[in-house]
Parts: structure tokens; C-alpha cells; sequence
């Protein structure tokens, strides 16, 4: 049951979005048409409320050693103004969210967990921060998120710049963040700037006060007006990262999951000096090279007919059921279907000839490496 509304519902509403329930949260699925968003963000740039996602805050004098014992990741060795993705696991190994965690300052991070999740993450981080010298300030009800994402991203927001921070703008790395005045409201304001992405595509996020988010967005649809710019809701991002090949919370990811079944292995640092939660069992995972009690492994499918596979629809092998479908549907760029599926890592190899079984009939599809789309430099 949908409890929660961003700050923009009601700019959403004004566009003619249809909207849906994600995560405990009232989200635009739609505007007008989800392909024409999706082409949007492809060739020119599209706009997503994000304001879903959480956001957590850990400062003080252990904020590194904390966020390496709480998280797979190696926090500790992420410079001032970059960015990384990370997970949170169970002590079973099990992935709780997978997130992103900027480094603002030597003593200061800002985590980034999962609509769905937030406030889960936001409890384990305050859970695990006992013993250590940090403050976890889950600022998530507080704080809206904007995304520009496409080619056309980086000179929309520039219009929105003063010229003399336009260099912050167009040197940020990707997985990296910065503040930089963005005017809203006929004001300039310093807010969050990051280029993190979740489309394949280039792109910005902007962290913004709920109080300021609905100007913030009026801005940006206005400031894009000459360059393709669109709203873009959930049905097009899904379909997006897809292309991408990144995983979904919920479907290619879950506690009963793992990162080494997930391809995320070299998210996971073993090699750190310090504790963390779930070392002990992801390092005897990966010393046993399964990954997976069920011995299956994450893979990205090419479909080789017109149809497409949709989630838990099973995989075969000759006939036999040896995976299922995590993520599926037909490409609107590439022009044939597409999926993400757990296999048995024997039938898991680039090449693989398999079948989607779709309600009783084989659809002949063919693992194949990831990401299934990339875009030009």
C-alpha cells in the first residue's frame, strides 16, 4: 500500500503521468509513452524524480573505519569528491541493498540505499555503528532527488550554471560528486551534483531540500525545452538499465542472493584489513568458486526470436528447467529481446544456446556478455 509521495507528485500529476506503487511509494510509471522515454534519454536527455531513494548520512572521526566494517566495500580508500558502489550484506552473505556511498570529506559520507530499503539500511547502519565514533543521520523524508540522464544532460544543466563553475561541471568523472550553484527560483543555490547514473547513458543527479525540488525541476524542464529534454518515469529507467546491464534490488538482487552469484565479486573487498559483516562466509564462497548454494550464476540473454521473456519465467536446456528469468523485455534499442537470469553455472558461458520457456513454448535466446548496450564515448 502506497504511504509515501515526493515533493514533485504534484508536477507529475500537472504532466499527465500515470503513476504507480514502487517501494512503498506513489512514482510516475509513465507520461506519455514509455519507448518515446526511453529514445528520449538515448538521443537527447530525459528527467526522473528519484526522490525515493534514501539518503544517509555518517560523519565523525571513524566515518572510513565505519563504513568499511558495515559495508563489502573498501570505503576507507575512496577519495574526498568520488564516489563508490557498494553493498550491504547479512552475515550469511545475503545482500541486504546495494547502494552508492560518496566521500564529502575526510570524516563525512553520504549513502545512498534503495527506495524500498532505505529505511532498513538506514537501521543496520545505526545497528553496526555502535563502538565507533560516527553520527548516522538518515535525512531520506527531508530530501528530494533530480536526474538528468542522456547526452544532451550536460548542456542543459549548464544552462543553469554560473559560467564561472561551468569547468565543475564539465570536468566531474563519473562516480564522482561535487556542490555547485544551480539556479532555482530566479536564485542560486549551492546543492549535491553527482554524475552516478543508472541509464548507461550520461547523466547528473542533483540532491536538492523537498522545499526547493518542485522549482528545481520547473527549471530544468525549462532550461532542456531546446534540447529534447522529457519527463521520464519508472517504466523507461527499468527498461534503460536493463540495456545497461545493472542489477535490481528485488530482482537480480536480494537477501537470499549473493555478490558473487550476482557478478558483483569485485565489489566485495576481502582484502582490507578490518572486519566486516559477512566476511567470513563471502570469503569461504569465493574460496569454493560456487557463488551460490544453488550453484547458479547471473547472466545477461539474447533472445534470437521476436519474443521476450518476463520475470520468473524458467530457463531450459534441452527441455530441462537449469535457471529462471530475473529481468526481461524486447530492447527498444537494440530491437530484439533481452533478459537477466540466474543459470547453472555449467550451461553459463557466452554462447550458451537456451530456451525461455514462455507459457509452454521454447524461445530460443543465447547468453551473452554484459552490458547488452554500451554507449559511444
Amino acid at each position: 500500500m502506497t504511504e509515501n509521495y515526493t515533493a514533485l507528485y504534484e508536477q507529475h500529476k500537472i504532466a499527465g503521468a500515470s503513476f504507480t506503487d514502487f517501494g512503498g511509494w506513489q512514482m510516475p510509471l509513465k507520461y506519455s509513452s514509455e519507448l518515446a522515454e526511453h529514445h528520449a534519454v538515448r538521443n537527447a536527455a530525459g528527467l526522473f524524480d528519484l526522490s525515493h531513494m534514501g539518503e544517509v548520512w555518517v560523519t565523525g572521526p571513524d566515518a572510513a573505519a565505519f563504513l568499511d566494517y558495515a559495508l563489502a566495500g573498501k570505503l576507507s580508500a575512496v577519495a574526498v569528491g568520488k564516489a563508490k558502489y557498494s553493498l550491504i550484506c547479512q552475515e550469511d552473505g545475503g545482500i541486504i541493498d546495494d547502494l552508492i556511498s560518496y566521500r564529502r570529506a575526510e570524516d563525512k559520507y553520504l549513502v545512498v540505499p534503495n527506495a524500498g530499503n532505505a529505511a532498513v539500511v538506514a537501521a543496520a547502519l545505526a545497528e553496526r555503528a555502535a563502538g565507533f565514533d560516527v553520527v548516522v543521520d538518515d535525512v531520506s523524508a527531508e530530501t528530494s532527488l533530480i536526474a538528468v540522464q542522456g547526452p544532451n544532460a550536460e548542456a542543459i544543466l549548464l544552462t543553469l550554471v554560473p559560467a564561472e563553475q561551468h569547468s565543475l561541471v564539465t570536468e566531474l568523472k563519473y562516480y564522482a560528486a561535487v556542490e555547485v550553484g544551480i539556479t532555482v527560483n530566479g536564485t542560486v543555490q549551492d546543492l549535491l551534483l553527482a554524475r552516478t547514473g543508472y541509464t548507461g547513458e550520461d547523466g547528473f543527479e542533483i540532491y536538492v531540500p523537498n522545499e526547493d525540488a518542485a522549482g528545481l525541476w520547473d527549471a530544468l524542464l525549462e532550461a532542456g525545452a531546446g534540447h529534447g529534454l522529457i519527463p521520464a518515469g519508472l517504466a523507461c529507467r527499468d527498461s534503460l538499465r536493463l540495456e545497461a546491464g545493472m542489477p535490481l534490488y528485488g530482482n537480480e538482487l536480494s537477501r537470499g542472493g549473493n555478490p558473487y552469484a550476482a557478478g558483483l565479486g569485485p565489489v566485495v573487498s576481502l582484502k582490507k584489513e578490518s572486519d566486516f559483516v559477512g566476511k567470513a562466509v563471502l570469503a569461504e564462497l569465493k574460496e569454493l568458486g560456487a557463488g551460490s548454494t544453488s550453484g547458479r550464476r547471473l547472466v545477461g540473454l539474447k533472445g534470437l526470436g521476436r519474443r521476450a521473456g518476463r520475470s520468473h519465467y524458467p530457463v531450459l536446456k534441452d527441455g530441462v528447467v537449469v535457471g529462471e528469468v530475473t529481468s526481461g523485455q524486447p530492447s527498444p534499442t537494440l530491437g530484439y529481446p533481452i533478459a537477466l537470469a540466474y543459470v547453472d553455472v555449467e550451461h553459463s558461458e557466452p554462447g550458451t544456446a537456451l530456451d525461455i520457456d514462455l507459457r509452454g513454448k521454447p524461445e530460443p535466446f543465447e547468453v551473452v556478455e554484459l552490458p547488452f548496450y554500451k554507449r559511444q564515448k
